[in-house]
């Protein structure tokens, strides 16, 4: 009998600049963890046990971005299951609306490059499942 997944919960950030572009990373493969090495996501990650999911958010987005955002509100929920160093996960992802007031970024080894684009220029950049669903809704003004 197979072991069931490793049941986990993710805070994501949809960043959005004074100017109305969205914040995008690529996955490095610096990180051990990464399982999209050279796909674009939005910032975020897994909460900590016995985190908040707002202080799970913040400390995403400062450890991944090195900027504090605003919360604006959930606008998705996204599952996905990566196999993380042979052991299958379970991953449920809540997205949230966030502003920032800079776009000037310093990234953590996590991710090896970032760009501000226009939400509907999303098909440039190859982007990871649920993410690319959340910049699509964006764009087409149906989440935002």
């Amino acid at each position: 009998m197979s072991q069931p997944p490793v049941l986990q919960v993710a805070a994501k950030a949809a960043i959005i600049s004074p100017s109305g572009r969205i914040l995008i990373v690529r996955e490095s493969e610096m990180d051990e963890n990464n399982t999209k090495v050279g796909q674009w996501g939005l910032v975020g990650g897994r909460l900590k046990p016995g985190e908040t999911f707002s202080d799970g958010l913040n400390r995403e987005v400062m450890e991944e971005t090195g900027i504090e955002v605003t919360t604006i509100r959930p606008i998705y929920v996204g599952e996905w299951h990566p196999l993380i160093k042979g052991v299958e996960h379970q991953i449920i992802a809540i997205f949230m609306l966030c502003e920032s007031r800079t776009e000037e970024i310093k990234l953590s080894n996590e991710h090896d490059e970032y760009k501000w684009i226009d939400p509907s220029k999303r098909l440039e950049y190859p982007m990871m499942e649920p993410d690319c669903y959340v910049v699509d809704g964006i764009a087409a003004k149906t989440i935002v």
